[in-house]
């Protein structure tokens, strides 16, 4: 598992993640801000699995992961995300989305968020959603002049740019 530190003090970070696989981000000083956005895309029959471990190690840092994807036909997506907050690490913030959107009847997905808080004087949270695409939305845009397929490229176009 690739560990990515980051560790000087007092700075604001940024992580882009587009390959599945594990990960480990680590914040080793006061101070260090990390917002890490992930865009995964399964298709066909593949396969993905995203693992992320967010360790927060010192007092004072923040952490903000946001993954999204799209699964289609019959494709499988896993995002698993875990927030660690050692016991050195007062004061943290953090908060960690999933959210996934099937596109097919046949495509697959799990989200899991955790949390593994080992002091207190933290503020954490986590979310996660597996949907489907809305047929009030598509109606809408195609009354708007657009055919089906290009309804569908711009909700997916919006949900990925969210991210």
């Amino acid at each position: 598992m690739p560990v990515i530190r980051f560790n000087k003090p007092n700075t604001t970070n940024q992580l882009n993640l587009s390959k599945p696989g594990k990960y480990r981000v680590e914040l080793t000083q006061e101070g260090i801000e990390v917002n890490i956005n992930g865009v995964f895309q399964a298709k066909n029959k593949d396969q993905l699995e995203v693992e992320i471990i967010i360790v927060h190690q010192a007092k004072r840092t923040t952490s903000h992961t946001n993954l999204r994807g799209i699964v289609d036909n019959q494709a499988f997506l896993s995002l698993l995300g875990t927030i660690v907050v050692e016991s050195s690490a007062k004061l943290t913030n953090a908060f960690l989305t999933e959210k996934i959107l099937l596109l097919s009847e046949k495509s697959k997905a799990v989200a899991v968020p955790n949390l593994e808080i080992s002091t207190d004087e933290v503020k954490c949270s986590h979310a996660a959603t597996i949907s489907t695409l809305s047929e009030d939305q598509l109606f809408y845009i195609q009354s708007r002049g657009l055919n089906q397929k290009a309804a569908k490229k711009m909700l997916i176009d919006g949900f990925l740019s969210l991210a």
